[in-house]
């Protein structure tokens, strides 16, 4: 176990430590002894990097809603045109549905504490306003903010479904919600 100064990824390690431990047991079976542990830190480094419980998961949460807003960026970000910019709003929702446990439980778990605490409904706004502004570099606001609401909830529906979801179903809802206004 490295030690002090000669550690300058500790606290990088303490936040992904705490992340898999979210996974594992949910935030409410997060602890400082817990993550300690689990990063192969003594327990006083917990306080020495975080001034609590609450900041260590504002952010690891933080962390991990940057991971997803990159790949909206990194998606959208290679649409050269309206057509290419639906193809990866599809894409995103079936990334982001496809099978990963770990991004869904985080998303989940996130979203449980921001219905109950306003400091993580604050993270969610910042993370959807971020999504969102990659959106709009294809689409107007209220369509990159309809776009995000479909991204969203397609996922989790996608996730936690049994049956298969059809990408044609997917590509559809995107079109209806693109299609120029009358």
């Amino acid at each position: 176990m490295a030690t002090g100064r000669t550690d300058p990824e500790r606290r990088d390690r303490i936040i992904d430590a705490a992340l898999d431990l979210i996974v594992d047991e949910g935030v409410a079976g997060v602890s400082h002894r817990k993550v300690a542990a689990r990063a192969g830190v003594p327990l006083g480094s917990m306080t020495y990097h975080f001034s609590g419980m609450d900041e260590l998961l504002h952010e690891a949460f933080t962390r991990f809603s940057g991971t997803i807003v990159a790949v909206f960026e990194e998606r959208l970000g290679a649409a050269g045109s309206p057509d290419e910019a639906r193809e990866a709003v599809a894409d995103l929702v079936h990334h982001l549905s496809g099978g990963n446990q770990r991004e869904l439980i985080l998303t989940h778990e996130l979203y449980t504490l921001a219905a109950r605490r306003p400091a993580y409904r604050e993270l969610t706004r910042t993370w959807m306003s971020r999504s969102r502004r990659a959106l709009e570099w294809h689409f107007d606001p209220a369509t990159a903010r309809q776009l995000d609401a479909l991204i969203e909830g397609l996922s989790i529906h996608r996730a936690l479904e049994t049956e298969p979801h059809e990408r044609a179903l997917t590509v559809e809802a995107i079109a209806r919600i693109t299609a120029p206004h009358a």
